[in-house]
């Protein structure tokens, strides 16, 4: 039995453990970015992808899975989809995806373009929080 009393004949199915991980992976865009990222206490990493991009469909179980191993640290991670979300893609200079910005303190403290290892990930932002 899961925590809400769901009985699950040999484990969750997938769609309840997408929204588990969802809810650790947060979405941005361009109303939310300035006060979930630039205002943030804690590291943001920020995967800016599209949903035709082939490498970002490759990226963004990495990115899951980064998430839901860094759950409860003082670190958010998050997307923002840069069709949507112009004006923030412009103001970083987004030209092309996927790209991961690391800020802390409102800074950009890292930029990765392309797809990324997991490893990489993790330990870029686990060295800014401890």
């Amino acid at each position: 039995m899961d925590q809400v009393g769901v009985r699950f004949p040999v484990g969750p199915p997938i769609d309840y453990l997408i929204y588990i991980m969802r809810m650790v992976e947060r979405t941005f865009t361009d109303a939310t970015f300035e006060q979930e990222v630039m205002h943030s206490d804690v590291p943001v990493l920020v995967d800016f992808w599209a949903p035709w991009c082939a490498p970002c469909r490759i990226a963004s179980p990495i990115v899951d899975r980064v998430a839901t191993a860094l759950a409860g640290k003082p670190v958010k991670v998050g997307k923002l989809n840069v069709d949507e979300n112009t004006e923030t893609a412009q103001k970083f200079g987004i030209l092309s995806i996927p790209t991961f910005l690391i800020f802390k303190g409102g800074k950009v403290v890292e930029q990765i373009v392309g797809v990324p290892s997991e490893d990489g990930l993790k330990s870029k932002l686990t060295a800014l929080i401890s």
